[in-house]
């Protein structure tokens, strides 16, 4: 079941799990953190960024028994802001976590369409069939209700899609099948007025991740342009904004996330809510990766950024995250 996940759910991951672990000591210093005036925050980044999700697990059920209270509602009702959503995002196993940030962002009036597009176009058929589940558990309603009510269009219908997780996951490439869809993508879109959104949902929603990088290679061939750089000339707005994702997920899924943390962090201002997902959802998977990348492609460490563009107990916790330099 998803609330024991076993030891580390990745391993190019910035958090490892704890050695000479003791779920009962860590209640015991998360406690003394809350107890009388005043919190002390650096006790709290100090355990909960440096256990794994499965040891927080421990931890949460080990303050339960000792202190016959909620750690999260604890943490909640002693902490605030950015950092307050940092340290209980910590504390969710990873389909609650995503489960519980589609529901957030499509609350109120209008949708964040970015979280239904991070989460959507990145997760695995496992991951996401575990999302699904959590979200009909703790929701009361489905996921694809809760989409459906709340976007629209071949938007809406793309998201269906790759929520239905009915993606191939073989990695078994079907040449003369790879050349027709090139061919097909390419008429549905560079080669008409107008563009037949439905053949891109088709292939870039269904078949494998091997599959399609030939067919990008091969729609290269036909079009002498970038699959992306036609998504970008036929398509706008949410619609666009997805299926750029999902080719840039299928390319390389650290690439991608990169590419939105430093999005989230350049020019005025700071996305929060994406650079906190990211953070928070990857440490364990593939930041480690994602740093790199980052690296590469923006000539500055991910650290350094985060460092410039946050500020007090909120960015402690995400440096550590990050981990070193």
């Amino acid at each position: 079941m998803w609330l024991q996940t076993p030891g580390l759910i990745g391993n190019r991951g910035t958090v490892t799990e704890a050695s000479g672990f003791n779920p009962d000591d860590d209640a015991q210093k998360l406690r003394e953190a809350m107890k009388g005036a005043g919190t002390d925050e650096a006790a709290i980044i100090k355990v909960l960024a440096h256990r794994t999700i499965a040891q927080r697990q421990r931890i949460k059920l080990a303050y339960k028994q000792t202190v016959g209270k909620d750690l999260a509602e604890d943490l909640s009702s002693e902490l605030s802001g950015h950092f307050q959503s940092v340290v209980l995002g910590l504390l969710m196993p990873v389909p609650v976590y995503d489960a519980y940030e589609l529901k957030a962002a499509m609350k109120g009036a209008g949708t964040e369409e970015a979280c239904l597009i991070d989460i959507l176009a990145s997760r695995s058929n496992s991951e996401m069939n575990a999302i699904n589940e959590v979200y009909k558990k703790e929701y009361g309603k489905t996921l694809e209700d809760a989409v459906c009510g709340d976007t629209s269009g071949m938007f809406q219908r793309v998201l269906v899609s790759l929520l239905t997780a009915g993606r191939d996951e073989s990695d078994k490439v079907d040449e003369a099948l790879a050349v027709k869809d090139a061919k097909d993508i390419f008429e549905a879109g560079e080669a008409r007025w107008g563009t037949d959104e439905v053949k891109f949902l088709t292939v870039l929603c269904v078949r494998n991740r091997n599959h399609l990088l030939r067919v990008f290679d091969e729609y290269k061939k036909i079009s002498k342009r970038d699959i992306e750089d036609s998504i970008k000339r036929e398509m706008s707005g949410s619609l666009e904004d997805v299926f750029l994702a999902i080719v840039k997920c299928l390319r390389s899924k650290p690439a991608f996330f990169a590419e939105r943390l430093y999005k989230s962090m350049k020019g005025l201002g700071t996305t929060d809510s994406v650079l906190i997902r990211i953070m928070v959802s990857r440490a364990e998977i593939d930041m480690l990766d994602i740093k790199e990348h980052f690296l590469k492609m923006y000539g500055k460490s991910l650290h350094s950024f985060i460092k410039g563009d946050t500020s007090g107990d909120y960015r402690k916790i995400l440096l550590e995250l990050c981990g070193g330099e």
